[in-house]
């Protein structure tokens, strides 16, 4: 038996955590430079509000309404997901962090033979302990396979009658289910493949777990050649409880990391500022790119204005190394030569991005006596250390500039709570 735990509208969870006089209201949480609507709790969806639109065009609606609109708090949204998987951790011997708030856990224990009632009590244990210990809400759904476990956590999410715990574990409750929920609900299905199976009458999941690979793709190859696949079939698979999918214990590493980001406002005649930007992005994709231990022997900066200007502008240049790089200091070097060829006047600088790319292994290089050393292999451990402690930008590169100098340019967000367990000046006061 497999179990999904998942937040329920985590960021605005995460967000009431502090401020108990908002559970309850309707919330909004926005994007980077308090740009779209990226989280939405249900009081706010009764409103009529809904994700992914530009908050602009809801902040009348947000407004008469009482809705609390506030910017991304990624500081404490990590936190409190961390104090939360560390609870779900100890119901479970197995457990699998899918994402910042979807944790699986793995009750496959050979001695074990519970029955449903009791896998039942499990998930009211775990979704109490949650929100006793983290003040965060969860809903708990179980099955025999991963596919399952995802579809009955949206049911006991979506389903006020199973007070946030459902339980597949018989043949019955799985039919059930599976007509109860439709078919762009299931785990796997993608909008555009929903779409092309309700143009064959498979509306619902139990349609289309009736619906064999074989038979599809026979009788129906016209509709589903491009889309129905070997993962689709897996899926059909799960949802007539045969164990196909696994969870992956070891994560392959990235080929390729990207840090870009629009300006909070935008930069015009100003190279300095447009330098400094592109390195605060170079530091950030090399910190990433030294967690999984690796270094890159292409550097590609790029520079915008917006799409929808009239004249949109946009720059890229592609440096080289003669050996792979991972300091930051040597990548935020190779960006300053860069940037007085991605700087032009009179341009309005929107977006601006820094890639990684051909990664190779720290581990395994191919070293040239002849090539002069780049890299600094034991100040970049202390730097990243340093920075892991006490806060990303405690120790930074001086081409990146002050956190004064950067501020007209740096990420906007108006509507910040306070980062209440990351930073001591932001610890809640308790009265007793």
């Amino acid at each position: 038996m497999f179990a999904l735990v998942d937040a329920n509208s985590f960021y605005c969870s995460a967000e009431q955590v502090f401020r108990p006089d908002w559970r309850g209201k309707p919330l909004v949480v926005l994007s980077n430079n308090d740009g779209c609507i990226v989280a939405v709790n249900r009081q706010a969806k009764a409103l009529g509000v809904k994700k992914f639109v530009p908050y602009f065009q809801v902040k009348a609606l947000c407004e008469k309404h009482g809705v609390i609109a506030l910017s991304s708090n990624y500081a404490l949204y990590g936190d409190l997901s961390m104090k939360m998987m560390q609870i779900i951790a100890r119901f479970a011997p197995e457990q699998y962090i899918y994402s910042i708030d979807e944790s699986f856990l793995s009750f496959a224990d050979p001695d074990t033979k519970r029955e449903g009632e009791v896998f039942v009590d499990i998930g009211q244990r775990i979704r109490r302990a949650v929100w006793k210990e983290a003040r965060l809400p969860v809903s708990v759904g179980m099955g025999e396979t991963l596919t399952l476990a995802k579809l009955a956590n949206h049911v006991a999410k979506t389903m006020p009658e199973y007070e946030g715990v459902c339980v597949i574990d018989s043949t019955e409750k799985r039919l059930a289910m599976l007509k109860r929920v439709s078919v762009g609900d299931v785990w796997g299905i993608g909008r555009k493949l929903a779409k092309k199976l309700t143009c064959i009458n498979v509306n619902s999941a139990y349609e289309l777990s009736r619906l064999s690979y074989k038979q599809a793709y026979d009788s129906r190859k016209k509709l589903l050649a491009s889309g129905f696949n070997v993962e689709v079939s897996r899926i059909i698979a799960e949802l007539n409880s045969d164990k196909v999918n696994t969870w992956e214990q070891a994560h392959a590493d990235k080929q390729q990391i990207f840090s870009t980001r629009s300006l909070g406002e935008r930069v015009v005649d100003d190279e300095n500022a447009l330098c400094q930007a592109l390195c605060l992005h170079a530091d950030i994709a090399a910190i990433k790119m030294r967690q999984q231990q690796s270094s890159c022997l292409q550097l590609l900066v790029f520079a915008m204005s917006s799409p929808h200007d009239v004249y949109a502008r946009s720059f890229k240049l592609l440096h080289t190394f003669e050996r792979p790089v991972s300091s930051s200091l040597e990548l935020c070097s190779a960006v300053t030569q860069l940037v007085p060829r991605l700087y032009h006047k009179g341009v309005r600088y929107y977006k601006v991005g820094v890639g990684l790319m051909e990664l190779v292994s720290c581990y395994h290089q191919q070293l040239d006596m002849f090539s002069p050393m780049l890299e600094h292999p034991n100040l970049m451990p202390v730097y990243d250390k340093i920075n892991q402690r006490f806060g990303r930008g405690t120790v930074f590169v001086a081409a990146q500039g002050t956190p004064e100098s950067r501020a007209h340019w740096t990420m906007r967000r108006a509507y910040l709570t306070p980062q209440y367990t990351t930073q001591w000046h932001c610890l809640p006061n308790v009265r007793c």
